[in-house]
């Protein structure tokens, strides 16, 4: 029986291919902390992308976790959480923070080789942020949702990892990244902030590969202004 409520963690396997040694690993480790803290151990299936998701992908993942002895206190598959998306993502678009992108992939392509000949930081500047709003506000062919990011800010996005410490990077580095294919279609950055929150995650643990999405985890999480603060532990567990 859990004793610490505050205690929430959560793995969160993508069904888009088989259960592997990683995610188990990392599942011990998380499975661990919320046994031994008495705290809530969180299964959420992160489907989100559903050309590549399949049915037995995740019951291979679900059968593997059981059979490997770990068991859920809580459980959440995101493909029957998209209302709850769209109103965050509704929320980000009506306030600004969140616009439609309509670059092609070949006029990315062409501003990632510009960088990195100039040398410069690998970011997308997306002019479409600065169109008028009213112009903007309507999906069309083709189009992404991008977080809106200063590319003239001072400020640093940070977080504290438990094992690394102070992790922080510049916030107009990370240039203006895409968080959903639409309303209803929200990308990896978008959904998960959205579950941590309303799940309230206290720590999240997990392989030191994913640092770079903590930082756009964090950013999308500045932006959403909606009277709701994410506050949580990171911990990146090395490789070996």
């Amino acid at each position: 029986m859990n004793n610490n409520p505050e205690i929430r963690v959560r793995m969160a396997p993508s069904p888009t291919g088989y259960l592997h040694i990683g995610s188990a690993r990392t599942t011990l480790f998380n499975w661990l902390f919320a046994r031994s803290m008495g705290g809530t151990f969180i299964l959420r299936i992160e489907d989100t992308d559903l050309e590549r998701s399949k049915k037995e992908f995740e019951d291979d993942i679900l059968t593997g976790l059981k059979w490997l002895g770990f068991d859920w206190d809580e459980f959440y598959r995101q493909s029957e959480r998209t209302d709850l998306y769209e109103t965050y993502i509704k929320r980000l678009l009506d306030s600004g923070n969140a616009f439609w992108c309509y670059h092609t992939q070949e006029e990315l392509e062409t501003e990632k080789k510009e960088q990195q000949t100039k040398g410069e930081p690998q970011r997308h500047l997306c002019a479409f942020k600065h169109k008028d709003s009213s112009d903007n506000s309507r999906p069309k062919e083709g189009g992404i949702i991008r977080l809106s990011v200063d590319e003239n800010s001072t400020r640093f996005i940070h977080f504290n990892d438990l094992i690394r410490g102070d992790i922080k990077q510049e916030e107009r580095l990370l240039g203006d990244f895409s968080i959903a294919k639409s309303e209803r279609a929200p990308l990896y950055n978008l959904s998960v902030v959205v579950d941590d929150i309303e799940h309230k995650i206290s720590h999240v643990i997990r392989g030191e590969d994913h640092i770079s999405n903590t930082m756009n985890i964090k950013k999308t999480t500045y932006q959403n202004q909606l009277s709701i603060l994410l506050v949580s532990w990171d911990i990146h567990i090395a490789k070996k």
